[in-house]
């Protein structure tokens, strides 16, 4: 691992930082991958991201020695949670030697990965037994066509549900979740069979908000459907009720099925923003450092990182941006403020 001044056996104490608004920090989300097998046009659509865009060169990109170190320091600063994104996460070559390096870190308690899944048949049992705790899939539609044309023309459906099959097979302790973004007149008359194609078989479906992420989408207002309306739907047919949150700050709110069928999710980040208890902060593939999935700016580590800093001026400035942190877009757009100001893209930093 790169040399530092702190040898990494020897914890750092260190005070958990609160932001302005009072927020811990627990999670970490790190995009290993900026490219993508798909194209779907709410992240990287085929028209900005076509075969002549330039994306970044291997060694633009944090290396694994550059990944553990920053997350050990952020482990003595609170984070306790790891997720892998992208892109496409399964791109980055033997991604399982990552997962192994930081299934060692002391404090990381929940290692997750989110996956379009079409990699998975080959990968999913070597990163359960790397030390994998959860595997989030991506998937927002169950008809063969529209799957087709929301992977912007890249995926076939029966490649990701063979994905799928292949992580419930491996036994992550933690299980499997599937990520459906709801967008309507696209996918919403969809959502009741992804729900019961899923129903019993202990893989549990988030639907998620669609959200003004990045530039690009072409994202309005009555192109989201609540929560509350899925819900509504869904327990019409199979009746609902909610559950208690597992831990503070969790993103999805949780419902079970009366008749014992497992549970679903939402997540409301557009008609019930969340940010009071956001406790997230991610790391794009190049080494930027960013507070809020909607920010404008983020903070360079990575030439810090390959300038020499020691491991006690890494973690100070992981302390000072955390700590002048004051993000809350998703409220401040249901205030119909900042709305329009120009934002950071998904594919960098992962949903």
């Amino acid at each position: 691992m790169t040399s530092s001044n702190t040898s990494a056996n020897s914890p750092i104490a260190a005070e958990m930082p609160r932001d302005r608004l009072g927020r811990a920090l627990h999670d970490l989300r790190i995009s290993v991958m900026d490219r993508c097998n798909f194209r779907c046009p709410y992240c990287m659509p085929e028209a900005t991201y076509g075969e002549h865009f330039e994306f970044l060169r291997n060694d633009e990109r944090l290396s694994f020695d550059e990944i553990e170190r920053l997350c050990r320091v952020a482990a003595q600063l609170g984070v306790s949670k790891l997720r892998l994104t992208g892109g496409e996460p399964l791109l980055r070559p033997k991604l399982a030697t990552l997962v192994a390096r930081l299934r060692r870190i002391e404090g990381i308690e929940d290692l997750a990965m989110t996956t379009n899944g079409v990699l998975l048949p080959r990968h999913a049992a070597e990163l359960r037994d790397a030390g994998l705790d959860r595997m989030t899939v991506s998937l927002d539609t169950l008809d063969p066509a529209l799957f087709h044309r929301m992977s912007g023309g890249r995926g076939a459906l029966d490649d990701v549900l063979a994905g799928i099959d292949a992580a419930q097979a491996a036994g992550y302790p933690h299980g499997v979740k599937l990520n459906a973004v709801v967008q309507r007149g696209v996918n919403d008359h969809a959502v009741t069979d992804l729900v019961e194609r899923f129903r019993g078989s202990n893989i549990v479906v988030r639907l998620i908000e669609y959200m003004d992420v990045g530039n690009r989408n072409d994202w309005a207002p009555d192109d989201v459907v609540p929560s509350r309306e899925l819900i509504e739907r869904i327990d019409a047919r199979w009746p609902l009720e909610a559950l208690p949150a597992r831990y503070p700050g969790e993103v999805a709110t949780r419902y079970r099925y009366r008749d014992g069928a497992g549970e679903i999710g939402v997540i409301s980040s557009v008609s019930e923003p969340f940010c009071g208890s956001c406790t997230r902060a991610r790391l794009s593939s190049e080494g930027m450092l960013y507070t809020c999935l909607f920010a404008t700016q983020g903070t360079d580590l990575r030439g810090p990182l390959r300038a020499g800093d020691s491991d006690e001026q890494l973690l100070d400035r992981l302390r000072d941006v955390w700590l002048r942190r004051a993000d809350r877009y998703s409220e401040e757009r249901a205030e119909r403020r900042n709305s329009a100001r120009r934002k950071i893209e998904m594919n960098y930093i992962g949903g």
